[in-house]
């Protein structure tokens, strides 16, 4: 097998990823916090692609992380730690899907070299001492799936089913417009390799908790359209999810309710987060509709990122000053003044 035909950049960057990953023996592999379907999906099918080739290879993913989101629990996390390897500097960093090495909640790892940073975040800040960052691959997973073909590994059914969570997640199930002919290849060779695509669609997408679709009543109730209905906000507090019994990764989803209304530009889910060192703020989740609004540089601007469409942030604002925020940076790219009242 060989590489996916890419730009010659790209093409030199892949090579130079080829020659670490045959160079190094031991490796350890990180993503972003809050890991989601991308993320661990390239993480998982990274881990195998070393362990195929005989590396001695760690997932570091923190305590605080656990339990992963529902969907995501059959993965079966083969060389998983916790802990920070006391070798770590013996060891090669691969992150992937971080577009910013902030989003690495080990700050230690940060100083690990050679650090390898996979990634398709169009505004990746090449924070690595190798970069292969590849905006056109529709995910992360798609970058592993890439690199198994040119280091000629045989797929198997385990890797497949990882890379196909995070090609499926990404794409918004082919309905993202980062769902080009590459993307269904890709998931042709991974259903060609094991991967049972109903089955798949019924662990990540059904068997929703009863707790999952009250946490969404309640974000549908508190949806607010402002500006002729261009931006379309909900929140979530703390007691929602106390109440509800919901998981904080029970919020996935909901926004995609958002951006499927006429007329929306912009959705906003604001949800107050729970645990760890950043309790009590907000985080913000962004989705645009169309490519007149880039909500990764709204983001961006608050010290978050993420695609053109779709992006995020934490925040100490209160909802009001949030809300004032946004309108006032969606009418600077879609011109007009903003409105006084809502």
């Amino acid at each position: 097998m060989t590489g996916v035909d890419l730009e010659p950049a790209t093409a030199a960057t892949r090579r130079r990823v080829v020659e670490e990953i045959r160079a190094a023996d031991r490796f350890v592999l990180v993503t972003h916090e809050h890991p989601d379907g991308d993320a661990l999906g390239s993480l998982i099918g990274m881990q195998a692609l070393l362990r195929a080739l005989g590396k001695d290879s760690i997932m570091f993913v923190a305590a605080d992380e656990f339990p992963l989101p529902r969907e995501y629990r059959f993965f079966e996390l083969d060389g998983l730690s916790s802990v920070i390897p006391a070798d770590l500097e013996t060891r090669t960093a691969i992150f992937l899907d971080c577009g910013n090495i902030e989003r690495n909640p080990a700050h230690v790892l940060r100083d690990v070299e050679p650090l390898v940073n996979l990634d398709h975040h169009h505004d990746n800040t090449h924070f690595g001492t190798v970069n292969h960052v590849v905006p056109e691959a529709s995910c992360t997973a798609e970058i592993v799936w890439d690199l198994i073909r040119a280091l000629d590994v045989e797929l198997t059914p385990p890797m497949a089913d990882a890379l196909y969570v995070g090609l499926v997640t990404d794409t918004g199930r082919f309905s993202y417009e980062n769902t080009g002919p590459r993307a269904h290849r890709m998931a042709a060779e991974l259903i060609e390799a094991g991967v049972d695509v109903a089955a798949m669609y019924r662990q990540i997408y059904e068997g929703m908790p009863f707790a999952k679709l009250e946490l969404l009543r309640r974000a549908l109730q508190r949806v607010v359209r402002y500006d002729a209905g261009r931006l379309a906000v909900a929140f979530l507090t703390a007691r929602d999810y106390a109440e509800s019994g919901a998981e904080e990764s029970y919020s996935e989803g909901i926004i995609d309710h958002l951006r499927a209304v006429e007329g929306t530009k912009v959705a906003v889910l604001v949800r107050e987060l729970l645990t760890g060192e950043r309790a009590g703020q907000h985080k913000v989740s962004l989705r645009a509709t169309g490519d007149d609004v880039d909500v990764s540089a709204i983001a961006r601007a608050h010290g978050g990122g993420g695609h053109r469409r779709a992006a995020g942030f934490n925040t100490d604002q209160s909802i009001p000053e949030l809300v004032e925020d946004l309108r006032t940076q969606l009418a600077e790219r879609l011109g007009g003044g903003v409105p006084s009242t809502a």
